[in-house]
């Protein structure tokens, strides 16, 4: 059997822990440029508000419904998640952490009679330790665990649990599911389906296999059978290395300075480099793109990238900005107002296994230098030391008026506790508005923990 633990509305839960005062009450979570909803409180969802409703169009709708507002933490998202994932680790012997809110547990070997009441206790356990509501779905497949959690989170009867463990309830579970709500189906092919008169997983799990394999493949062969009970998706606990890494920003205004977009380049390029060394990884390539603002259709506009091979592959800080600012000076173009850029770093491989140079040696004098600033930067902020070309103030980040406090990762947005009131009262030299402008510290702050 499998479990899959997935986190109530994280990101607005997240919120909640540290703000109790929102609980109950319409919360949504903004994309990191304020620019449209990513998460949603079940409140907001019953008002009729939707995924990737973009803010500026419904401002005056949510104040006027009285919607509460938080732009995007991924700090303490990402560290209340890794809290999550680590309590979720202890219930069994293997664990796949499935995305920053879901996660695979591996039953086999539980008693099947005690798996509910297992269930139960972490659910719990998860509560009690973060403050995060979890729900829990168990079935013999994860595609099962998967529709067994949807059932958890929309049926009040099952208290957050769900499991499918009798034909009586694989047979109502695969009835009451539409096509488009299986995991691995999708929108666009649930559509096709539903063309071919299919409705329900159920009559999807019905299909001859030779059909599904036509007109499928082996993806959707896999998912049919899986829905049927037999296990074709096992664990991945393996992390995967990653195959590219992007650092990328819509501006709070528009840039029409080439200084300033070499400044915000440069910033991106110490970025993502970190990220590289972070992972023990280098990069064998480098792509970099600007563009203007799409929907500001009264100015000229222009979008370009270019892709720079680098040899040999490397994790340098200054071997990716000598890279990213020659490629900045071939796309750009006077006359425009760019409102975003980023970086994309390409053909990535473990430190240990990039190919040997004949005629290419590292300096062990720039290495030193390198990890020297990874230290500083990691204890003081991102931004603590830099290169020397990077003078300008960030007048460029885009906003977060609604961003709420790094409450776990910044030693002055920790919470203070009164035993005496029973509550959290955030430090009054930090005290959340709703309306905080970001300091160059929490941008710090906010680099180096997301």
């Amino acid at each position: 059997m499998f479990a899959l633990i997935d986190c109530n509305n994280f990101y607005c839960s997240c919120e909640r822990v540290f703000q109790p005062a929102l609980e109950g009450k319409p919360l949504i979570v903004l994309s990191n440029n304020d620019g449209c909803v990513i998460a949603r409180s079940n409140e907001a969802k019953a008002i009729g508000v939707l995924m990737g409703d973009v803010y500026f169009k419904h401002k005056d709708r949510f104040r006027q419904q009285g919607i509460l507002i938080r732009s995007s933490n991924y700090t303490l998202y990402g560290d209340m998640s890794h809290r999550v994932m680590s309590i979720l680790s202890t219930f069994a012997p293997q664990a796949e952490i499935y995305s920053i809110d879901e996660c695979f547990l591996d039953l086999s070997g539980f008693a099947p009679h005690g798996l509910v009441d297992y269930a139960h206790d972490i659910c719990r356990t998860v509560k009690q330790w973060t403050g995060i509501p979890v729900s829990v779905g168990i079935g013999q497949t994860k595609t099962l665990a998967k529709l067994a959690n949807r059932i958890a989170k929309r049926n009040k009867l099952a208290r957050g649990v769900y499991c499918i463990d009798t034909a009586a309830q694989l047979e109502g579970a695969l009835q009451n599911t539409a096509i488009t709500d299986i995991w691995g189906i999708g929108r666009r092919l649930g559509k096709r389906l539903n063309a071919q008169g299919i409705q329900t997983a159920a009559g999807f799990a019905r299909l001859q296999d030779g059909w599904i394999r036509k007109n499928m493949g082996v993806t959707g062969l896999r998912t049919a059978l899986e829905l049927r009970g037999t296990i074709c998706l096992s664990l991945d606990t393996q992390q995967q290395d990653k195959q590219s890494i992007c650092v990328s920003r819509s501006f709070g205004k528009s840039i029409d300075d080439y200084d300033a977009l070499h400044d915000i380049v440069s910033t991106f390029a110490t970025m993502a480099a970190a990220k590289l060394r972070k992972g023990k990884m280098v990069a064998g390539g480098l792509s970099v793109f600007i563009r203007t603002n799409a929907f500001q259709q009264n100015q000229p506009q222009y979008s370009n990238a270019q892709t720079m091979g680098m040899i040999p592959a490397t994790n340098s800080t200054q071997e990716i900005h000598k890279a990213a600012q020659q490629i900045l000076k071939n796309i750009y173009r006077a006359g425009h107002h760019y409102k975003k850029a980023g970086i994309l770093l390409l053909d990535l491989c473990r430190a240990e296994a990039r190919p040997d140079m004949l005629f290419h040696t590292e300096n062990p004098r720039n290495s030193k230098l390198i990890e020297s600033c990874d230290v500083i930067n990691q204890k003081f902020g991102v931004g603590s030391i830099q290169y020397g070309q990077l003078k300008r103030p960030r007048g460029w980040y885009a906003p977060q008026k609604y961003r709420s406090p790094h409450y776990t990762t910044s030693w002055a947005d920790i919470p203070l506790a009164s035993a005496q009131d029973n509550f959290f009262q955030p430090d009054n030299r930090r005290q959340h508005t709703g309306n905080r402008q970001d300091d160059r510290r929490d941008e710090g702050d906010a680099d180096t923990k997301g």
